[in-house]
């Protein structure tokens, strides 16, 4: 039975209102995830919970937002949060972040090559893994030659749907196309089916990287250790000004001093007030110990 609200399905003209329950699903959105949503959204919004609120046996926004602040709404959190997150990530995405890393970052972080070394670096909005397992090859190059180091990374997500991609390690053979030959070689398995062009990461470096939950404007991160360096990389431009400066500062305390931290290169911390600055696009870094 459909009510008097919009079908899920029809088409919005520039000048059409949002229909009823968008601006109250929307407000919930960006209070629980940070993300911004103008009434330019509606065709996306209502698209991506479309299969939503046909599980639910529900007709409107109105209707679905109603349900998920209800009390018998809190297990519809996670596929709401799984449709409403934009899961966007490639291997080896801006590539130059990676070469910094190895090239500048951790040289100068080097406790000395005398010295056993296990860095930990954090992919935050890590999607279904593709960062963090460049950034563990990266690093698995980078040990091959410096000796006494190993490396851990922990991948976050808001959406258990990616972590468990993440998990799975199981990539089809398009995605894999910027890894360069003689990683592919190092790192990734093939399927035993060459009809399935699967690729899978390779156990030991699996066993590097840890999955976990995390909402990055929740009321806390349970996360308790430093890191060398954190990859917040097109995250930002989803959330407003004040939200991207409240999130960076929590992230730059989970720093170690000298850490780095990059971002997207379409993203900027320009006129906010964060305790990191520039030292190269997109890369900045936590002062030193003593640094002013």
């Amino acid at each position: 039975m459909m009510t008097g609200e919009a079908p899920l399905n029809t088409r919005r003209s520039s000048n059409e209102a949002a229909p009823p329950g968008f601006r109250a699903l929307a407000e919930y959105i960006t209070r629980e995830l940070g993300i911004k949503m103008s009434d330019a959204k509606v065709p996306m919004l209502q698209s991506r919970l479309a299969r939503r609120l046909r599980a639910l046996g529900l007709d409107s926004l109105e209707q679905y937002h109603r349900y998920l602040v209800s009390s018998e709404g809190a297990a519809e959190r996670p596929p709401f949060f799984d449709a409403v997150t934009t899961n966007k990530t490639d291997f080896f995405r801006e590539p130059q972040h990676f070469r910094y890393l190895v090239e500048s970052a951790l040289p100068s972080l080097d406790p000395g090559s005398d010295r056993f070394w296990n860095a930990q670096v954090w992919s935050a909005g890590c999607s279904s893994g593709e960062e963090a397992y460049t950034i563990a090859m990266t690093l698995g190059d980078f040990g091959a030659a410096r000796q006494r180091f190993d490396f851990s990374i922990l991948a976050t997500d808001i959406s258990q749907r990616v972590l468990q991609a993440g998990m799975d390690a199981i990539y089809e053979k398009p995605l894999i196309a910027p890894i360069p030959e003689e990683l592919r070689k190092r790192y990734l398995l093939r399927s035993r089916d060459p009809a399935d062009e699967l690729y899978r990461i390779v156990p030991a470096l699996r066993s590097r990287v840890r999955f976990s939950t995390l909402n990055l404007v929740g009321p806390e991160y349970r996360v308790s250790q430093s890191f060398e360096a954190i990859f917040f990389r097109n995250v930002m431009i989803y959330f407003d000004k004040p939200t991207q400066e409240r999130v960076v500062c929590r992230l730059c305390r989970h720093l170690r001093p000298g850490g780095y931290l990059f971002i997207g290169h379409s993203e900027s911390l320009a006129g906010l007030d964060v305790p990191v600055r520039m030292v190269a696009p997109a890369v900045y870094r936590q002062a030193l110990t003593g640094e002013p």
